[in-house]
């Protein structure tokens, strides 16, 4: 492809978007996978019940099951999250030893946190010490004994580990792990084509070079 036509295709006026029909179903279609994936089922029911569009009790029931995990994770009860993952998901954490360890780790957080320090340690001793074992998680565990050297841990240089983010990426990690052992998209279809959508712009990008173009920005984009 020339470079004319590449740049082109980056910079299509905004008034070309208006000759490409896109079909409204595929659009509900596309919003009702986010929410499904989401556990938004208020909005699901609204959404379906303003469209037409269609969602079985059982996907009602699996979002509404999600959602309370979830809530757990996000909330710092992990001994919650992992009992209601136990009974929906079976046998996902028991292969999954990444993502106990991290549903572990956030109990190990709320308790130093709550500055209960020796029920830290010793829930350490007794969940998180096996892990020491297993190489790819050694540098993890590492960086969660270090909080207990600290008097302010919030203070330490691995601070983040108490921080919300953290327990969104875990409760996010855990979320799609239970819809890809249930055998549904790990990814909702809103999530897939817009990382397509950034792939094709920056390998648009890189066809152009680093010297004639600035590389692709989709939260840049998204401005525009």
């Amino acid at each position: 492809m020339k470079e004319e036509e590449i740049r082109s295709t980056m910079d299509v006026d905004p008034k070309q978007y208006e000759l490409i029909k896109i079909n409204g179903k595929d659009s509900h279609n596309i919003v009702l996978s986010y929410l499904i994936h989401g556990c938004f089922k208020d909005t699901v029911e609204s959404l379906v019940a303003s469209t037409g569009l269609k969602v079985s009790a059982a996907q009602l029931e699996d979002m509404e099951k999600r959602k309370r995990i979830s809530h757990f994770a996000l909330n710092g009860n992990a001994l919650g999250a992992i009992q209601l993952t136990e009974q929906m998901s079976p046998d996902l954490l028991e292969n999954d030893k990444g993502l106990l360890f991290d549903l572990l780790s956030l109990r190990f957080v709320e308790l130093i946190s709550s500055k209960e320090c020796t029920e830290a340690l010793e829930f350490a001793q007794a969940k998180l010490t096996p892990f020491g074992k297993m190489q790819d998680h050694v540098e993890k565990l590492e960086d969660f004994m270090a909080l207990l050297a600290y008097e302010e841990p919030e203070k330490s240089p691995v601070f983040h580990l108490l921080s919300l983010d953290y327990r969104h990426h875990v409760a996010d990690k855990l979320n799609r792990a239970i819809l890809a052992h249930s055998h549904m998209p790990s990814y909702s279809e809103l999530e897939r084509i817009i990382r397509q959508a950034t792939v094709v712009r920056q390998c648009l990008s890189g066809e152009l070079g680093k010297d004639t173009v600035s590389a692709f920005s989709l939260k840049d984009f998204l401005k525009n």
